[in-house]
């Protein structure tokens, strides 16, 4: 993620199983993609940001023909760290990999995981992304001046549902929300949910006051009219959204979310690879970059060391910003 206030912080992604198919034309063989039994793993609930990066990857590396029958499955808790336990506890498997981004950095130090992301094997970031402030279609919010001048007077008493845990893009994006409109961060009533799809329920039955979430997750949700797009996070609009910029809109605040893919500790040179070849090839595909444009993506691919320097700048600047809002 990248966070584009004076803070500046950080602003999801496979993990599927392949059945060993033959190795023939179209199937990855020429490419050097085919990795049978290649699975990967999905550290959160079905509909979130890391499940649905996920599954159109899947589905786009098959329909490149890279590899062959991927299967998605989820491992979800703890904001992703039940996940990165796991992943951690493989050492040396190159069939396995995770999709993840900013709030597994997140979660792993707001939960105290004895497992962090230098444990892994650094594959890919894939993907950048702006979260969307919405509320359901029946809420009196109808905008981002409503929403937060009822969230000032009595912001104890107005919940705000993201789908990471602290730590994560969703709970950062609003307590820099709230900071840039005069409320104490430490007063903010944020309600953790285990992804997108978990929150989406909460924001619907009002539950919450509102959710921040990836423009990716909601997309569907907006254009159907069931939520209420009131503010995007980022730098300018989304395209085919019609939501101003929190900072067009009177508040200092502009924040991306990112998404990409880890694999195990102790993998050989090879099996590191091989992976990393997969995902490159995945990058530059047709179907990959239909896809970007379809879920608002911001293309934002980084790999190997790069990616593993990146991820060690982003566990401190989460510290940082933390302390910082006095979290």
């Amino acid at each position: 993620m990248r966070l584009r206030t004076p803070l500046a912080l950080l602003g999801a992604v496979l993990l599927t199983l392949v059945a060993p198919p033959l190795l023939t034309a179209g199937s990855g063989a020429e490419t050097g993609t085919q990795i049978p039994g290649l699975r990967f793993m999905v550290p959160n609930t079905p509909g979130g940001g890391y499940d649905i990066t996920a599954r159109t990857a899947a589905k786009n590396a098959e329909d490149a023909g890279l590899t062959h029958n991927i299967e998605v499955f989820n491992l979800p808790g703890a904001g992703g760290t039940v996940g990165l336990t796991r992943l951690v506890g493989e050492h040396g498997n190159g069939k396995l990999a995770m999709s993840m981004g900013l709030g597994v950095v997140g979660a792993a130090r707001s939960n105290h995981s004895p497992k962090t992301l230098s444990d892994t094997t650094p594959i890919a970031r894939l993907t950048e992304e702006q979260d969307v402030v919405v509320v359901a279609k029946n809420s009196p919010y109808k905008t981002i001046g409503q929403l937060i001048g009822a969230w000032k007077k009595n912001p104890g008493k107005l919940p705000v549902g993201g789908g990471s845990a602290p730590g994560g893009p969703d709970h950062l994006a609003p307590m820099l929300m709230a900071r840039a409109a005069g409320i104490e961060p430490k007063k903010v009533n944020y309600v953790p949910f285990d992804g997108g799809g978990e929150l989406l329920a909460s924001i619907l039955g009002s539950k919450v006051a509102f959710g921040v979430s990836g423009v990716g997750e909601y997309l569907d949700q907006i254009k159907s009219g069931e939520l209420r797009l009131l503010a995007v996070t980022g730098p300018k609009r989304v395209r085919g959204l019609d939501g101003p910029t929190l900072k067009e809109s009177g508040y200092d605040v502009e924040f991306t979310n990112w998404r990409g893919i880890v694999a195990p500790p102790g993998l050989s040179d090879a099996e590191r690879e091989k992976l990393t070849v997969l995902i490159k090839k995945l990058h530059a595909s047709p179907e990959w970059h239909k896809s970007l444009r379809t879920n608002g993506w911001d293309d934002a691919f980084l790999a190997g060391e790069e990616f593993g320097d990146f991820l060690d700048a982003q566990d401190k600047r989460v510290v940082s910003v933390l302390k910082e809002l006095g979290l």
